[in-house]
Order: C-alpha cells, then structure tokens, then sequence
C-alpha cells in the first residue's frame, strides 16, 4: 500500500518542462547569432556568436550575454528540444533532440591579464566534429595536482588490513558508509567500498541487507564498490567450490547494478589493483573539486536547469501534453503551438502511436481525443 501511495503520488507530480536551444539573428556585425538555453519561460544562459553552429573541425568564439536590449530586433532561426545537459569538466554539454547535429558544447576558460591580476572568461562553441578534430582531442579533462599537493584520506577503523595510499595524509575513524573516502575540508568527497572475493559471497548470504549498504554508499555523490576479484571468478565453479550457483551470483550482481545505477561496482581484478583504482579515483575527484573557480558559466546554468527524469525524452512529453496537459480534445495546431520546435512529421507520429495503442479516438474534425 505504501509502495503504490509513492508511485501514485509520483505521477500526479509535474515533470519539469523540456529545456529549448534557441538560435536567433541579430543585426550585430560582429557576434551576428544569438544562441540561448530556455526551459520553462526562464533564460537559462545566452552567448552572442560568430556563427550559428561551427563548420567541420572548427570552433566558434562567443561572449556571454549580460543584459538584453528589449529594442534589439532578433530573427528566429531555429528552436530544437535539449535531451541532455551536463557539464564535462570545464564544459557546458548539449545533447538536441535531432537525429544529426545535435552534440555540442560550450568550454570555458580562464585566461590571466596581462597587466594586472585576474583572469577574464573566454567561451568557444564547439560540435562533435570540431572536438574530435582539435589538437586537444587527446587531453583528459581534469589537470593532475600540483607538485607537493597530498590527499586526505580516511580509512575505516573497522579495516584490519587497509589498503596504502603513498604521499597521503591517512587518519582512522568510523566511516558512516564505505571503507575510505577523500576528505576536502571537513567534508567528504568520494567514498569507496572494498570487497573482497570472499567477503562479497558472504554479503550475498544477507543480499537485502547489501542493498541497504549500497544504498546508503549512493547516498554520497561520488562513491563506488571496488571488488578484489574479477567478474569472471564469480562464474568460475572451481572458485566458488559450490558456496553459490554461478547463475544466482551472476542473477545477483546484474540485480545490484540495477537498483543502484548511480554506484559503479568495480571488477579491479586482485587486491593491487583495487588499491590502484581507488587512489586514482581519489586523485581525480581531488582535481574535479580544485577545478570548481573557473566553472562560472557551468555552474550557474546548471543551477537554474531542472532535468528531467532519466530516460524520459521530448517524445514522453508529448504524449503526456496529449494525455493529460491539453484537456480533453488536442488538435494537430494545439501540439505545434505548445512545441513550436518540433518537426509536424514528429507529432504525427507520436499521434498515430498513441490512437495504435487504443489511447487516443480522432474525431471527425481533426481533434483528438483520450480514451
């Protein structure tokens, strides 16, 4: 009863509305487009730009838009639904709702004056192509720390046998969840699990109890399960000498992926290189944190976004705008008018599956209606 109260309550929520790429002509000579980010009636982020999407292999310069002049006459361009929209290190990631040119991103950069102290923002606009093009197409993304800079790092008092971690600064306490984790400050900012071969057929003997360790691990925004074992041991019948059925380990960790998608579980294959990962895991979520001044842009764009549920695309807002937002009868002009971007041939489509699938009636002029 609780479990359908939650799941009926989570329907009658609102999803939040897509986010929309907006491109428009300005009369500007030298930053002629006007490219933007709107969800829900709220601007998001707006850059003025040399052109409206960068040729092959090339990237665009941008300014960001600071204030609007009501009196500036733009010309619409285009308006295309965002399916995505993260940030990648020092980058604004774009993902549109097309089937081609629909990868993008904005990169931001701080450079340093040359006559007095500070920096100023630089922003290019750069596609899939232009990325895979560039001379920097190999260079990871998070900058290796700085000479003589030392992680903080907490090791659970229950370890008996801890894992090493050379030039860090180790303390022992009791860990909430988790067997270490990077401090940053007082806080902690990432989190590892540490089991063993033996250790995780154990766990499997009190699974539901697993879950709610792993649950509360997820709790942490980053955090991962790092076993000392391969994937394939726990399929090997001679390893596990009849302790557990290769298919029920195999039935239990695809099971444990699943309800914990945002907790990688880590097959490091022996105790040296789980101890590896780990300290490599640290490191970069270290350089992450230390990255965080120069995201202005990212950061404050992403403050103002509200994603949509995983998985849940332009196309299940439709159907839902059709089902549920437009109130009894919906015409083919009462879809294009609420998605100006979206392409007729789309919203046909999504009608026509919806009167497939016995959920819509069209009447005799041209309106539908739910069953």
């Amino acid at each position: 009863m609780i479990l359908a109260h939650l799941e009926g309550s989570d329907k009658a929520q609102r999803h939040p509305p897509h986010a929309w790429w907006i491109v428009e002509r300005s009369p500007s000579r030298r930053f002629p487009i006007r490219l933007s980010i709107e969800q829900g009636g709220r601007l998001l982020l707006a850059v003025r730009a040399q052109s409206a999407w960068p040729g092959p292999g090339q990237q665009i310069f941008c300014i960001r838009e600071r204030a609007l002049d009501p009196a500036e006459p733009l010309t619409p361009v285009e308006r295309v639904p965002i399916a995505n929209l993260t940030r990648i290190g020092r980058k604004l990631a774009l993902v549109l709702d097309r089937a081609s040119r629909k990868r993008c991103e904005l990169l931001t950069v701080a450079k340093p004056y040359r006559d007095r102290d500070g920096s100023y923002e630089q922003i290019f606009f750069r596609t899939e192509s232009g990325i895979r093009a560039h001379r920097s197409r190999t260079r990871v993304e998070l900058r290796a720390a700085a000479p003589g800079a030392s992680l903080r790092v907490v090791v659970d008092s229950g370890e008996r046998y801890p894992w090493r971690f050379p030039g860090a600064l180790v303390e022992r306490k009791k860990l909430r969840a988790g067997d270490y984790a990077l401090l940053e400050g007082e806080e902690i900012a990432a989190v590892v699990e540490r089991k063993s071969f033996d250790n995780f057929l154990g766990e499997v003997g009190a699974v539901q109890a697993l879950h709610h360790q792993l649950a509360d691990l997820a709790s942490h925004e980053r955090a991962a399960v790092v076993v000392e074992a391969q994937y394939a041991d726990f399929l090997d019948e001679k390893k596990l000498r009849g302790r557990w059925p290769p298919a029920h380990l195999a039935r239990v960790i695809a099971e444990l992926m699943a309800l914990h998608p945002k907790l990688p579980l880590v097959f490091a294959g022996n105790r040296k290189l789980a101890n590896l990962w780990a300290e490599r895991f640290f490191e970069a979520c270290s350089a992450r944190r230390a990255a965080e001044g120069q995201l202005e842009l990212v950061r404050e764009t992403l403050a103002g976004y509200d994603a949509a549920p995983r998985g849940r695309g332009l196309d299940a807002e439709i159907r839902e705008a059709v089902l549920l937002g437009l109130g009894g009868r919906v015409s083919l002009a009462d879809l294009r008018t609420r998605f100006p971007g979206v392409a007729v041939s789309r919203l046909r489509r999504i009608l026509a599956g919806l009167r497939a699938a016995g959920k819509l009636r069209l009447t005799g002029r041209g309106q539908y209606i739910p069953v």
